[in-house]
């Protein structure tokens, strides 16, 4: 009797809890017809059983659809069954769409892949967007809401406002009234709208700031919609194109100063070197090149030693690139530039002589192909600020040269070298007539300014190709950030790079990136023309003279 009682309690209980979880979803039983039916009828018959899925709404079918996406569902010949099919070796491992229990092997014969094309590509979005609108996760939500934004699908739309009135986070939110706005405006929905409900459509548009919303709002301007929705749409173009010419030139100013944090980097070497000895370097360029080389084998031993502390390896790479570059810059200065001083002409073509032995030797060790610079995590990725999109590498890049620019200044207002430096610059006989080692000072200033060529080295590694001709792209624009801003300034260096660089990506979208650079060419020109010393002249008795 006893036994009898607990098959019964059991029983009860097996039924109990089928009946819950029924109660729970009752259109879970639903699904199996709907995977069988995704393998019959062809494209149309796919794409009817696709749009069902959707609308039923279980997020059990994402998996489904997903290996429909990827090409892994496949219908068995021997009974018909939809399955999810991989290839292992010369046969296929078969499993539950549903379930993914294991149903075996089978040959490649015995299976019959469901294929899809560009309509039902586009189907699979938008309901892949539609089922992950209810996901626990915030981040899949929101790029549910985005993909639907993007299809416009008004199948979407149910599902849509349920998770709409679920939804707690402010920012998948907004993206789910965005979505909803979009497909209201662009479908039959749109002929049932008050104006009320059209205004505050458009308005969630406008508010998005994307130029995802200002070619579907053109879209629904230039459309058959109502005139009210045409004038609403049309409004909101106007709003939508003045918010964006405004962050298109906060972004431009951006990219003005993010090259001109570069060209500071690789321009203030030359213009301690320049400034001090009246060395027109040619292989300037080189030293950013070495210490980009260095950076590369700095990295390879990190990948091969402690990969683990890869993201720590380009701030080994800034100490090793200023000693590197900074040690072969006084070798250079040393054994040839020492014997040429007061000839600037033979000084500028035995420097253009090094510069071709420096990278014809790097060719020789490295080969001529650009070699693999990784960035760390920390400088991977972007973010947006408003309508900007700033990526962390350049944002460090921009940090890492006013932090250089900043120390050099402090070195050579604070330290005995700096003051040397200065007094050289100023009157050079004067400074060897009080005990000053000129020589050693041109020495030092010459390992200095190429050292920090070489930590220009290893910002240009994280956004340029790593080549033996590294450098020659960046000398001529050296130059000009030197004698715009004045020989030797370092402010001047520093308002040129800046000025020069805002200049170049101004004028690219409008005369392209080589007129660009022939018009700023000819403003330096001209403006030397008026001011031969630049834009801040040194002062002092030598330099005036």
């Amino acid at each position: 009797m006893r036994r009898a009682l607990r098959w019964l309690m059991a029983v009860c209980v097996v039924v109990a809890t089928s009946t819950a979880a029924y109660a729970a979803d009752p259109r879970a039983i639903d699904l199996r017809p709907l995977v069988q039916a995704l393998g019959s009828g062809g494209y149309s018959g796919t794409e009817k059983a696709l749009t069902q899925l959707s609308e039923a709404g279980d997020p059990a079918a994402v998996p489904v659809i997903e290996a429909l996406q990827a090409g892994d569902l496949y219908v068995r010949k021997a009974d018909g069954t939809v399955v999810v099919a991989r290839k292992a070796g010369d046969a296929f491992t078969l499993t539950d769409p549903l379930t993914r229990a294991a149903l075996g092997d089978a040959p490649s014969a015995a299976v019959e892949k469901i294929r899809i094309n560009n309509s039902l590509r586009r189907a699979i979005s938008a309901s892949l967007g539609a089922l992950t609108l209810m996901s626990p996760d915030a981040g899949v939500r929101r790029s549910a809401a985005d993909a639907v934004f993007k299809s416009r699908d008004a199948s979407a739309l149910e599902t849509l406002n349920a998770a709409l009135a679920k939804e707690q986070d402010k920012g998948v939110r907004a993206a789910m009234e965005q979505a909803r706005a979009a497909i209201l405006l662009t479908g039959e929905a749109a002929s049932k709208m008050t104006d009320a409900e059209i205004q505050s459509a458009t308005d969630t548009l406008t508010a998005r700031g994307d130029r995802d919303a200002l070619v579907l709002l053109n879209m629904v301007a230039g459309s058959g919609a109502s005139d009210v929705t045409k004038r609403s749409a049309a409004a909101a173009v106007s709003t939508l194109e003045q918010k964006l010419a405004f962050w298109a030139a906060l972004q431009n100013l951006w990219y003005g100063l993010s090259l001109g944090s570069v060209l500071l980097l690789a321009a203030i070497g030359l213009a301690v070197t320049f400034g001090v000895m009246g060395v027109i370097n040619m292989a300037h360029g080189e030293m950013v090149m070495i210490g980009a080389y260095t950076t590369f084998l700095v990295q390879e031993f990190f990948r091969a030693h402690a990969p683990g502390l890869f993201d720590l390896s380009i701030l080994v790479a800034l100490p090793a690139a200023f000693l590197v570059s900074g040690g072969v810059g006084i070798v250079i200065e040393r054994s040839v530039i020492r014997w040429l001083y007061g000839r600037p002409l033979e000084t500028l073509l035995a420097t253009w002589g090094l510069s071709l032995a420096l990278q014809q030797a790097v060719r020789s060790i490295f080969g001529p192909t650009n070699r693999e610079v990784g960035a760390p995590s920390w400088m991977s990725g972007a973010f947006e600020l408003g309508g900007l999109t700033i990526t962390y590498g350049r944002l460090w890049i921009v940090v890492f040269a006013f932090a250089v620019f900043a120390a050099l200044l402090v070195a050579l207002k604070r330290t005995w070298f700096g003051l040397s430096i200065r007094a050289v610059t100023q009157n050079r006989s004067m400074a060897n007539a009080m005990g000053i080692r000129t020589a050693r000072v041109d020495a030092l200033t010459f390992g200095l300014g190429s050292g920090i060529a070489g930590l220009a080295g290893v910002a240009l590694s994280q956004i340029d190709n790593v080549s033996p001709n590294l450098g020659q792209g960046y000398i001529l624009d050296s130059f000009m950030v030197v004698v715009f801003g004045g020989v030797g300034n370092l402010w001047g260096t520093l308002v040129g790079a800046l000025t020069l660089g805002t200049m170049n990506k101004f004028l690219e979208p409008y005369a392209g990136a080589v007129l660009g650079k022939i018009l700023v060419l000819i403003f330096i020109i001209l403006f030397i023309q008026r001011r031969p010393r630049g834009l801040f002249a040194l002062k002092g008795r030598a330099v005036e003279a």
